[in-house]
Order: structure tokens, then sequence, then C-alpha cells
């Protein structure tokens, strides 16, 4: 059984800044992480592996980015995936969420076939949540979103829980299919020594645009069925009133209640 597992490397949350001429991430000298949410996708990956017969299952993390992005690859052969793999190019550069799962897609295929397919539920850089669903589009397969917990799974199909809204649900889909797990799903290991070292002699190969048989029209910003017109930061003010208890209590509480009142804090209560 072939597994593969989308990973991407994104800005660590205080560090996220926007191109303001070109609307696109900043990621060059910027301190990066893997996607949180991903590692629970690697997670639910390696004991699924675990779970199975030593060497029946086989896991390849892919990633896309630039190239430093190879260290969230290298981190998740580190928590026990087989190999990884970097896809990049200049090509790719601003790419959205649509140009992102199609050449995804292609690398899947390319490096395929896999039985499943793991994502994380969302980026936090982005929070679209859309790269997953997308690229099993692409590849014509099932996406079983918000899986809980994978219930059963063979070599024809997968079971799993879906987290809805008021409950849960159970699915059934034939192989090959997309899995999205929740954060819920599991609790990601930590690297271990032995991972680490493990990781640091693996190679993680490079596939290109040429390698993808992809032109500049159908990735990067030219494939890309968005863009960012303009590019806006919140401006942070504080507008307050300062009541002191200098006089007496009761003129003090009656000042604090007018000045709720008019904000409408106070609705009928008062």
């Amino acid at each position: 059984m072939r597994i593969a597992v989308l990973v991407k490397q994104v800005p660590a949350v205080d560090n996220v800044k926007i191109d303001e001429n070109t609307g696109t991430m900043v990621r060059e000298g910027v301190e990066a992480e893997l996607n949180p949410l991903d590692l629970h996708a690697v997670e639910a990956a390696v004991k699924i592996k675990e779970s199975m017969p030593e060497g029946y299952v086989e896991i390849t993390a892919i990633t896309m980015g630039p190239p430093q992005a190879k260290a969230s690859a290298a981190y998740a052969v580190s928590m026990g995936c087989d190999r990884g793999v970097l896809v990049s190019d200049k090509k790719f550069g601003g790419s959205d969420t649509l140009a992102t799962s199609r050449t995804l897609a292609k690398a899947i295929e390319k490096l395929g076939p896999f039985d499943i397919i793991l994502a994380g539920e969302r980026a936090t850089d982005g929070e679209t949540g859309q790269v997953g669903p997308a690229s099993a589009e692409f590849l014509n397969i099932p996406a079983l979103t918000y899986v809980s917990s994978i219930d059963e799974l063979n070599d024809e199909y997968i079971e799993v829980t879906r987290s809805i809204e008021g409950g849960h649900e159970k699915l059934r889909a034939p192989l090959p299919a997309m899995v999205i797990p929740v954060k819920e799903m599991n609790i990601p290991r930590l690297c271990t020594l032995g991972g680490k070292l493990r990781a640091k002699k693996t190679e993680i190969p490079l596939l290109n645009a040429d390698d993808l048989d992809l032109d500049e029209n159908s990735t990067g910003l030219k494939g890309s069925a968005t863009w960012v017109i303009n590019v806006t930061y919140p401006q942070m003010t504080r507008q307050g009133r300062k009541i002191t208890s200098s006089g007496r209590l009761e003129e003090t509480l009656n000042t604090i209640l007018n000045f709720l009142d008019e904000k409408n804090c106070l609705g009928e209560s008062k």
C-alpha cells in the first residue's frame, strides 16, 4: 500500500508578511515551520503503517514551495515517513490554491500511483482548506474531509467517521481516496533522535515544472484564478474614556452606566 502525505512549510504565525506589490506571501528570509495541521495527516499515515505488516506500507511526504521548504518533507521523514519529495520551481511562485492543487495533483500522478493521499485540514498562512479537496478533484478521486477516525482500511476501500455539525457520520469510499483529518483524530508524535538522524541521511529529490509537464500558464501567477488587488493592515487604535473615583461612589457608578448605555452595551438590563 502506498500513501502520500501533502505537507506545507508556512511562516511562523507571528511572522506572516505579504508583499504589497505582488500580493503574495513573503517566504524568503522568514522563520518557517511545518504547518501544524499537517502533522495530524503525517501521524495518521504513520499509524496506518504501524498497523500493517512490516514493509507493506510506504509513505511519501510531498511538499511544494521554495528550496528551503524541503525541511518540511525532512521533518515528515523524521516522524516516520519513508521518503520526501520537494516540488519547487520559480514558475510555481505566486500560485493560488487552484494552481497549487493542479501542481500537486501532477506531482502525485508523477510519483504514484497511491492508494491514499492525506492532507492537513488547512494551512495557517491561508486558512482556506481548499488544496486537499481541489487536488482530489484534479485526480478524480473521492475526498473525505473532517475525518475524525479511520475505522476500516483494506486494499479496496476505506471507512471513516467524519465530524459534522451536530454529530458524526460514517462514510465508505473506494481507493484511491483523499483523506483530510481534523486535529481531534490524533496527537502528533515528537521526533525521536533516530528519526532525525534518518531524515538527515534521506535525500529529498526535486520535481520542477518540466518534470511535471507544466507550463507557466497553468501554474504560478498566470495559472491562478485569483489575484490580490490591494493589501491593507488593520489600524490598532484605542478610544477610551478615563473615569476616576475621586467623587462620590454613586456618581462614579452612574457615570460608568451612562457610558456603557451610550455604547449600547447594557441592552434592556439597565
